[in-house]
């Protein structure tokens, strides 16, 4: 995975690469959520094989690419006909072919300026959440990680009625993965960074796109705010933290 999507933590994949390519191991890298928005160059990185789907870069759903360097042999997947050299039987989806190579062309055509205005905005969602709201923790890296990525996890709160709440106020955004939607476990990712299993049960991705705005920004952190503040005035748990920190500070 080229950059993780749900921390939004990019990996080091040049120096996977590197390593593949000196053991004489090929590389495959899932790069979905990493193109068009970070610089990839196969060459430099040693990758060999590469994925993208359209619709991470509002091209059609259904279509995707798999780049494979020249000499790799790879077995048909797609068993039948000559198509595709060989590798993947049945008529193209002409349509969404040429649907995906204009996103590509117009994602690619202002990437760093496009790339540059989400950061802004990531940076500054990320700056308020954590001075103006307590007990929040920021998951990934602080700055390697996709410009339109934004993953914390409330402690005291559940994640559930804080999607429910936020979707109220016309936000969308998730707790997890799309791929795991249907899961009341918490993140297998963000337990694996070490997080307590509540307080990955309090998690928020904000994914920000080319048309989101500062305003918008703001309108969220504002929301946050208050969905938080509410939550947490019906949670035992805060509730005892609170008691245990009043006694400690009497103490």
């Amino acid at each position: 995975m080229f950059a993780n999507n749900e921390i939004g933590t990019i990996e080091p994949v040049a120096q996977i690469g590197q390593i593949a390519r000196k053991h004489g191991v090929l590389f495959h890298t899932d790069a979905v959520q990493a193109y068009t928005q970070v610089p990839i160059d196969v060459e430099e990185m040693n990758i060999d094989m590469l994925s993208v789907s359209g619709h991470k870069i509002y091209g059609p759903k259904g279509i995707g690419f798999l780049y494979i360097r020249k000499g790799v042999k790879i077995r048909s997947f797609v068993h039948g006909g000559a198509q595709e050299r060989r590798r993947r039987a049945g008529t193209e989806n002409v349509a969404g072919i040429i649907g995906l190579a204009r996103a590509a062309e117009l994602a690619l055509s202002d990437r760093e300026e496009r790339t540059a205005r989400e950061k802004e905005i990531r940076d500054h969602i990320i700056e308020r959440i954590e001075r103006e709201i307590p007990f929040a923790i920021l998951n990934g890296d602080r700055t390697n990680r996709l410009p339109g990525n934004v993953n914390f996890s409330f402690q005291y709160i559940e994640g559930e009625s804080l999607l429910i709440l936020l979707d109220g106020k016309g936000i969308c955004a998730s707790s997890g993965s799309a791929c795991t939607s249907g899961s009341l476990d918490p993140s297998h990712v963000l337990l694996a960074i070490g997080l307590a299993h509540e307080t990955a049960h309090g998690s928020l991705r904000i994914t920000l796109g080319m048309h989101n705005t500062l305003e918008q920004a703001d309108y969220l952190v504002d929301s946050l705010k208050e969905i938080v503040r509410h939550l947490r005035d019906m949670s035992p748990l805060y509730a005892d933290m609170v008691k245990a920190d009043m006694v400690k500070k009497v103490s």
